[in-house]
């Protein structure tokens, strides 16, 4: 039997097929459209998933179930992303598990956050499973899958998790991509961090050699100007300051024994990112303060995730692993 995973980010969208062992046998992404609307977002999923079919040589109608790891917020009863806030505004509205469950010809599409299926996949692949565990994500956003006492965390609507969204600057510094003022996200999302740059340099204009009104600007070029310009290293270090808050947060909410963290912004740049948040977490947190680590699953924990969601019933729970062969 064949099974499907899909990751729907704001940056790319990708899709694996794999057969009953979790192994992957074919593979597909490309850009997530920007424009004109959600429709296209939904033709670019079901193009990956045609995709990654075709390079597994399967046939889609014979796929028995399919995973989706989505950016969100969700609307879990109409299988549909609605208002993503790090797409643009034309884009309201974005159809999945319809359009996903018409291409394979089955019912047996589970719909998930993102970082939730990110949790899955941790788990799910892990040689040893802790109960209580998060997987936190800063990428293009940030968010986060909770596992509490070997349950993971959905919420009735499928939104659990959207930690980027947590006030951490009541001053309201900065306007998040959702609209509202002061979120975690809004500082050290990697969409975010140039007007963050921005932002602090306007307040105290020093010398630097970054690019600040180049509209291409971004956190690439913070991050690689580390050590070189005093002023990247000032914005490394207040975006970590806020990292940091963030994540004890997230643990004092849900008192995890590992944070495992992906995305392209602490992926590219672990010592930059993480190194700070652990030296910090010991005189931020009041109870024990976890391991906090690099996913060993990389960028595709999401899309590994979100196959393991197809799996199991949506579950993630091993003990559902179909071991027959296709």
């Amino acid at each position: 039997m064949y099974y499907v995973g899909v990751d729907l980010g704001a940056t790319n969208v990708r899709a694996v097929v794999g057969d009953g062992s979790a192994t992957v046998l074919g593979t597909d992404s490309r850009r997530t459209p920007r424009r004109p609307n959600g429709i296209a977002v939904t033709e670019a999923v079901l193009g990956v998933v045609r995709g990654a079919c075709a390079d597994a040589g399967v046939d889609p109608s014979t796929v028995v179930a399919a995973g989706i790891g989505s950016i969100g917020p969700l609307d879990l009863a109409a299988g549909v992303v609605q208002g993503p806030a790090n797409l643009p505004d034309t884009v309201e509205r974005i159809p999945l598990v319809g359009p996903v469950s018409q291409l394979l010809d089955t019912d047996e599409v589970h719909l998930h956050n993102d970082t939730v299926a990110g949790v899955i996949g941790e788990r799910f692949h892990a040689d040893r499973n802790p109960d209580d565990m998060v997987y936190l994500t800063i990428s293009t956003g940030i968010g986060a899958g909770v596992a509490v006492d070997g349950n993971v965390l959905s919420g009735w609507d499928g939104n659990a998790g959207e930690v980027g969204h947590m006030t951490v600057d009541p001053q309201g510094f900065m306007t998040c991509g959702c609209g509202l003022d002061g979120h975690w996200e809004g500082y050290c999302a990697g969409s975010n961090i140039p007007d963050y740059a921005r932002e602090l340099h306007e307040e105290d204009p020093v010398e630097t050699a970054l690019p600040i009104d180049d509209p291409d600007f971004s956190a690439v070029d913070v991050f690689e100007a580390a050590d070189e310009d005093t002023f990247a290293d000032h914005v490394i270090d207040q975006v970590a300051h806020w990292n940091a808050m963030g994540v004890a947060n997230v643990i004092h909410a849900y008192a995890p024994l590992v944070v495992s963290v992906g995305g392209a912004v602490a992926l590219n740049n672990p010592d930059r990112v993480l190194d700070p948040v652990r030296e910090k977490l010991a005189d931020m947190v009041f109870i024990n303060v976890p391991e906090i680590r690099v996913t060993n699953l990389g960028d595709e924990v999401v899309v590994k995730g979100a196959l393991a969601s197809a799996l199991t019933g949506g579950t993630g729970d091993r003990s559902r692993l179909d071991r027959s062969t296709p």
